[in-house]
């Protein structure tokens, strides 16, 4: 087992968008559009650790190239009463591309908006019935010489 080499490939222009989804009670998505989330806006964390994600990315999957990130864009919207969706863009000028980076950003989104809504998510034995991520995936990928 080894990473993969890439000491011979040039460094090229990478970019890769991802995006996936969290269901949420209706009345969970009320409260985060009215900013009544107990422990802040769900929507501004979330997009500071998808940042943080992505430049942590090579630390979190195993075999996975540290890479010098150019951008990280974050962007989280109510798609409709119970759903959120998160998108992720990351760009590079390396040798490998930045799939992953962009997964991993849009994971730790959707994970942090997870946490900060669970206590309206839970139902009266603590479980959460409804709450769930979807379709995590990488929506586009560019190489560009």
């Amino acid at each position: 087992m080894s990473m993969v080499d890439v000491t011979q490939k040039p460094q090229v222009h990478r970019e890769a968008s991802a995006q996936g989804s969290i269901k949420l009670k209706p009345r969970t998505v009320k409260l985060i559009e009215e900013g009544k989330i107990e422990k802040g806006s769900p929507f501004d964390v979330a997009k500071v650790a998808g940042i943080l994600a992505a430049k942590q990315t090579s630390s979190l999957i195993p075999l996975c190239h540290p890479l010098p990130l150019t951008s990280v864009d974050v962007d989280i919207r109510v798609v409709d009463d119970s759903t959120v969706r998160v998108d992720a863009t990351v760009k590079a000028k390396a040798q490998t591309g930045v799939e992953m980076e962009a997964l991993v950003a849009v994971s730790a989104g959707l994970l942090t908006i997870w946490d900060m809504t669970k206590q309206y998510e839970k139902d009266s034995a603590g479980q959460y019935p409804t709450t769930a991520i979807h379709n995590i995936r990488v929506v586009r990928k560019i190489k560009q010489s």
